[in-house]
């Protein structure tokens, strides 16, 4: 129902996370350290100081962990910190450079995740050009004292989640792994949403290619709709398997067996995404499909009623070709009532052809 996709669609603009550009650790635009910040027994540290500091704070208590996080750093910004931290140029190379796949890496005492991040389009119809998925890219570095995160693209702010976490200190108390599972679980929920969103897209779709009136654009369309969903497949699906290490493998020092629950249930999410882009890829074949088949069926339809109109107009053609010959000797060329004959003759044959055309579905 389009008062129902309209209303859905308020409701998704409404409550859509944005960028929180007023959070107290984020620095001015145009840097790519968006914050730095160091918990203590999940409570944040008050003020801000710079990273290597942090750490040296961090690291002489032995308690708590500093998380810093960038956006789109170059090479030379990424430099200090990979050195600071000791990360491995491999790691440090696909985070830089991004257009990574989903995957999970362990170098020595640290754990290097990329995610796919997603957001739906909004547009106000769908059309054979729309863009429906937009992704981005993040990738985590967790270690034993220290969680930074690096974001690709112009969505995924994880302002609201870091204050989401800081709201409870028992869970962001265990440690950088706590922060590696709460931004697995954002992740997989932006999933969901844009699921939810695009079933909306399909249902549109669906709605207008059975409607009685047949579009020939609808078929542009669906095609784009599928093209949209195989972007979303490429960053849900590669996902599934490191989330399967997290929640399955044998505990380690980074991720405890305290801990691997939460990804076991953001693995379940996860499945159930999976689930929903494979049945909508099924059934937008089978809506193509029909489209393609109503298109057929509307042009042998065309296509009879040509043949129809043209069957009835070769009677007069006939008959009149037949007196246009202009032979001196033709029968009842000079007689009276052969015109309105012949008249009458073409019209009854034209009348008659087009009622049987009409009993047969052809008119």
């Amino acid at each position: 129902m389009p008062i129902i996709r309209n209303l859905r669609r308020t409701v998704r603009r409404a409550y859509r996370r944005t960028v929180d550009l007023s959070h107290p650790a984020r620095s001015p635009l145009g840097s790519s350290v968006v914050n730095c910040v160091l918990y203590e027994d999940g409570a944040r540290q008050r003020g801000s100081c710079p990273a290597d500091e942090a750490v040296r704070r961090v690291r002489k208590s032995g308690d708590g962990f500093v998380w810093i996080g960038l956006h789109e750093p170059s090479v030379e910004e990424f430099a200090g910190l990979a050195e600071l931290f000791g990360l491995h140029p491999l790691a440090v190379e696909d985070a830089v450079h991004a257009h990574q796949r989903p995957k999970l890496e362990r170098y020595d005492d640290t754990l290097f995740a990329v995610f796919k991040t997603v957001r739906y389009v909004e547009h106000e119809e769908l059309t054979a050009t729309s863009e429906v998925v937009d992704t981005g890219e993040l990738m985590v570095f967790t270690g034993p004292d220290f969680v930074i995160t690096v974001r690709h693209g112009s969505h995924g702010s994880l302002g609201p989640l870091r204050e989401a976490l800081e709201a409870e200190p028992d869970q962001l108390a265990k440690g950088p792994a706590a922060v590696l599972h709460a931004i697995a679980d954002h992740v997989v929920d932006d999933y969901l949403a844009v699921a939810d969103a695009v079933q909306n897209d399909i249902d549109a779709v669906e709605t207008a290619v059975f409607s009685e009136q047949v579009s020939r654009g609808d078929a542009g369309r669906v095609y784009q709709l599928k093209r949209e969903l195989l972007e979303l497949k490429r960053a849900v699906t590669p996902l599934d398997r490191p989330l399967q290490a997290l929640a399955t493998a044998h505990p380690h020092s980074l991720v405890s067996g305290e801990i691997q629950p939460y990804f076991r249930d953001v693995a379940d999410h996860l499945s159930r995404v999976t689930e929903q882009i494979t049945s909508f890829d099924a059934l937008l074949d089978s809506i193509l499909q029909a489209h393609l088949a109503q298109v057929t069926v509307a042009q042998n339809e065309d296509m009879r009623k040509i043949t129809a109109w043209a069957a009835i107009i070769a009677v007069p053609t006939m008959v009149c070709g037949v007196y246009g010959m202009n032979f001196d000797h033709m029968p009842e060329l000079r007689w009276t009532f052969g015109y309105p004959l012949v008249l009458g003759v073409m019209v009854t044959a034209c009348f008659l052809l087009h009622r049987s055309f009409r009993r047969n579905g052809w008119l």
